[in-house]
């Protein structure tokens, strides 16, 4: 793994997944792969949600489910406890989110403007390709 020290707070719903809150939504296109990529490249991804709780812990096993596991999740380091005398603004260099103005820009854009290159074509797999 590379070493990077930019930490990436990434929302959930919306973001990483289509927005069913409570549920989850089916994943965006091309984020579990960008953000397997962000990882093997170094940076410290958290997971700054809404989500609390069982809807929280859900979203947190999707994540592993497609091989991403967090840095953090809704705090800036692991080891932070919650203390209400401190804003509870995260602590990034960079943040994903749907909520942004003009929306979210898309996994495909986000691969780029972070690692600075174009995302590797994905191969779809056809009707006849198993004729292959």
């Amino acid at each position: 793994m590379k070493t990077n020290n930019l930490i990436i707070a990434i929302d959930f719903d919306g973001t990483i997944v289509e927005d069913a809150y409570p549920k989850i939504g089916k994943p965006q296109l091309f984020a579990f792969e960008t953000l397997r990529k962000l990882q093997a490249e170094g940076y410290r991804l958290i997971l700054w949600t809404y989500r609390s709780g069982s809807a929280l812990s859900e979203a947190v096993a999707f994540c592993k489910e497609n091989g991403i596991e967090f840095y953090a999740v809704n705090k800036s380091f692991p080891e932070e406890d919650y203390n209400d005398k401190y804003s509870r603004k995260i602590n990034a260099d960079i943040f994903v989110d749907d909520r942004n103005i003009g929306g979210f820009i898309g996994w495909t854009a986000v691969y780029k403007k972070i690692l600075n290159q174009e995302p590797p074509p994905v191969k779809k797999k056809g009707f006849f390709s198993f004729l292959k």
